[in-house]
């Protein structure tokens, strides 16, 4: 896909890497909508943006909710006059032991992180087809592909998302909608701020522009998928499918240090 002329609407645009992604979009011609909560930092987001002269709309709304859901989609098609590309990118994690999440923690995590997506994706599936040449970019996580212990509530509604994403790829298959899967590593946002995981426990991060450039040649290429880490992360992953006791073991040694480092980790 080529995006200069596509409109695209990205939640979770405000910061991080939906802004990562709106910059780079913009940069090759698209026409970008941002969605987020607080409207003093998406307001500051969209100003951004447009200092190159590029045309951005903003609406500030919660994807976690119907309403949100519905004031989001409504503002875009109206403002940009259609939608190529929706990005679901808005999401929000809380680290930790199962038993010391709360509820409304686990709930949260699995309403702005599985449930809108798959919402926001249906409501925009008629204009998507309308385009002739639409795309829906899930943005899930490589805890997606490799769970790390006290993120299993984040890892499975992630896991979730990724499938919803593949198995819709094949349901779309020839009707004029692709749908890409992305898997970042740990990336430098504001997400991560409340994290002390760092390289020695296996969390070295990389610029948010970074993700976003990978992002970009995707959709470009037509890739079905765009993984970050490198050769680490193959590693991972291939050890996860081949021996995952091995990675077991490996965890084990670092729970303790681990434990401590993500104990605070929360952006909801």
């Amino acid at each position: 896909m080529k995006l200069r002329g596509k409109r695209a609407l990205i939640t979770g645009g405000s910061s991080g890497i939906g802004f990562a992604i709106a910059e780079a979009m913009l940069a090759r011609g698209a026409t970008v909508a941002i969605t987020g909560r607080r409207s003093e930092v998406l307001a500051e987001a969209a100003n951004r943006l447009r200092q190159n002269g590029h045309d951005v709309e903003s609406v500030a709304a919660d994807v976690g909710t119907e309403k949100g859901r519905q004031t989001t989609l409504e503002h875009a098609l109206d403002k940009l006059g259609g939608l190529d590309i929706l990005v679901n990118n808005a999401g929000g994690v809380r680290a930790g032991r199962l038993e010391d999440t709360t509820e409304a923690e686990i709930r949260k995590m699995i309403e702005v992180d599985l449930v809108a997506p798959i919402m926001l994706t249906r409501a925009a599936l008629p204009s998507l087809r309308a385009s002739g040449d639409g795309l829906v970019v899930n943005v899930t996580s490589g805890i997606a592909l490799v769970a790390a212990p006290f993120y299993a509530t984040y890892a499975g509604v992630k896991g979730g998302l990724a499938k919803f994403g593949e198995s819709l790829r094949r349901e779309l298959k020839g009707e004029g909608v692709q749908v890409m899967t992305v898997y970042p590593g740990a990336t430098d946002t504001p997400m991560m701020s409340s994290s002390r995981a760092g390289p020695e426990l296996g969390f070295t991060r990389e610029p948010a522009n970074a993700v976003a450039v990978a992002v970009v040649e995707g959709i470009e290429q037509d890739a079905f998928e765009v993984i970050r880490g490198g050769e680490a992360r193959a590693k991972m992953i291939a050890l996860n499918r081949d021996d995952p006791a091995a990675l077991d073991k490996r965890f084990l040694d670092l729970k303790p240090a681990l434990a401590e480092a993500v104990r605070d980790h929360s952006a909801l």
